[in-house]
């Protein structure tokens, strides 16, 4: 059952917490240490044009938008998700999404120019989907991209992807490229998940009337204009091999606008993945694998929050998917309407999971429902029974609710680090960033929230974002000394090349370009008891 979750509350849970710990592995509990009593100076919020640190951390540039990977390729636009693989000691690779393009920035398409040229939506579908880097550290909080790394890889959206297992969507085994790559995860087995988001916005959707297949297109990139593609081979997760780049998109996790891919691992070795569905009124859905070491069958559920219990969106178990499906894949090409026949709980758009390494505690960001009168959002917690990940049955309730009470406001991306301390990014809107009732966040941030000591369950801002900019993609080195963070869209509400609303990074009158960047520092490596 669904309730709301006071700070009492939640002080009180983190002391039963202890009880269910032994679960988990040693080296989880040890990182759970008291946060030390004193207090550190956290940020005022800001407008500024500028990335501002609170005192004690510091970031570097690690890649930007345009930086060449390799001799014909180039690192993407609007970075989002990031998870890194190691190599050895020092290095690794650095899975990159991204996201959307800004046709301004990047294809120099002006809204008032009409349609689109091929080599324009080619410029968009190079810069969309996933870069793989090599980066090294070179010294503690000190990362350097390889650029002439052979690991260096592009898979964007021309990039041909199958499907997986035996399944053929609209008689093709394959689907040209992946787009709004937004979060994702990471598997046991070190293959990356990146999640296509919004994909109505690039080749439309489908809509059915009458019983007849009708294609929609809505404000967006106009690709359908030079490259048909059929809406339905897109909204899937894609796992990647991040040293060869094998791909393939997983149907049996459903397609919908999948914000994340989170993976946990059950005692029997089988990975279970939650997700998030970002619009309004959607879902939070979780897959269990049928076996250890794959994805690629298992059974896809939706959670009723009402009832505390995960729903099977499984035709051969549920009469109403037989009334209205003619097979298993189609329900899976249409988990939106599946899981609303089932009684699935409509949430104010479900972002980011992350699993508390604690308690296994699943969390996720609610980032707001304008039309619902919540504008702040909130991040929900959610225990499975048991505190398996397995289980049907669950209860949640409302961890930290936003607004100028708890200090931030439309919580985005989530983080745990190796003391099991959560960090949090934010995503305000551009259009609505500094204007009522947003006024009083102003940019984008991001929090630090202690999961224990005094400060617990406080929010507390330690980087502001740049005009227009939200964070992204807070992923934590092995040895957790490092913070890679994305910087994404700075300037979006720019509406001409002369009059850039932005000009991170280098100032002046240059361009604006998202990048990914590293912080660290003595105070980043005390809150993560690294130091």
């Amino acid at each position: 059952m669904h309730r709301n979750f006071s700070r009492r509350d939640f002080l009180e849970f983190m002391g039963r917490g202890m009880l269910v710990a032994s679960i988990f592995p040693n080296s989880l509990l040890t990182a759970c240490a008291s946060l030390e009593q004193s207090t550190f100076p956290s940020l005022t919020p800001s407008s500024a044009d500028a990335l501002r640190l609170a005192s004690g951390l510091n970031y570097q540039i690690v890649a930007t938008w345009g930086d060449k990977i390799s001799t014909t390729e180039s690192f993407g636009f609007n970075n989002d998700y990031l998870a890194y693989f190691p190599l050895r000691e020092n290095d690794g690779l650095l899975c990159v999404n991204h996201e959307a393009p800004f046709p301004l920035f990047v294809s120099n398409h002006k809204s008032t120019d009409g349609k689109k040229s091929k080599k324009q939506v080619e410029q968009e579908m190079d810069a969309t989907g996933v870069s793989i880097i090599h980066i090294r550290q070179e010294a503690p909080g000190s990362w350097k991209l390889i650029k002439d790394s052979p690991h260096n890889r592009l898979v964007n959206g021309r990039t041909r992807i199958p499907f997986s297992g035996s399944n053929k969507i609209l008689g093709s085994n394959t689907a040209l490229g992946t787009l709004a790559n937004c979060a994702g995860g990471q598997t046991p087995w070190g293959t990356y998940l990146s999640c296509e988001e919004n994909f109505h916005e690039f080749y439309g959707d489908v809509q059915y009337v009458n019983g007849k297949r009708e294609l929609v297109y809505k404000d967006g990139f106009q690709w359908h204009e030079h490259f048909r593609q059929p809406p339905e081979h897109y909204g899937w997760v894609v796992e990647i091999e991040p040293r060869s780049g094998k791909t393939e998109k997983l149907v049996p996790l459903g397609r919908f606008a999948h914000e994340s891919a989170t993976v946990t691992v059950a005692k029997d070795g089988r990975a279970v993945v939650y997700s998030g569905d970002d619009a309004v009124n959607q879902f939070l859905y979780k897959f269990v694998a049928d076996r250890p070491g794959s994805l690629r069958s298992g059974t896809l559920y939706v959670a009723n929050l009402q009832e505390g219990r995960w729903i099977p969106l499984a035709l051969d178990q549920q009469e109403v998917l037989q009334k209205n499906f003619h097979n298993q894949q189609e329900v899976l090409i249409h988990t939106r309407e599946a899981a609303r026949l089932l009684g699935a709980t409509p949430l104010d758009r479900p972002e980011d999971v992350e699993i508390c390494p604690r308690t296994g505690a699943v969390y996720l960001t609610l980032t707001n429902n304008v039309g619902k009168g919540n504008y702040f959002g909130s991040i929900l917690k959610l225990e499975e029974r048991a505190a398996d990940p397995l289980a049907m049955e669950f209860t949640s309730s409302t961890f930290l609710a936003g607004g100028p009470e708890t200090g931030f406001a439309c919580p985005d991306n989530l983080a745990f680090d190796r003391k099991g301390n959560l960090w949090m990014t934010t995503d305000i809107s551009g259009s609505a960033m500094n204007k009522d009732p947003y006024l009083p966040f102003q940019n984008n941030g991001l929090f630090y929230i202690p999961l224990e000591g005094p400060n617990a369950g406080k929010a507390q801002l330690l980087a502001t974002a740049p005009t227009d900019a939200e964070f992204t993609g807070p992923t934590f080195s092995p040895d957790g000394r490092s913070l890679f963070l994305c910087v994404q869209h700075p300037g979006e509400q720019t509406k001409s090349l002369e009059a850039c609303t932005s000009h991170w990074p280098a100032g002046g009158n240059s361009l604006p370009r998202p990048a990914v960047v590293v912080l660290s520092g003595p105070l980043l490596e005390r809150l993560t008891g690294t130091g």
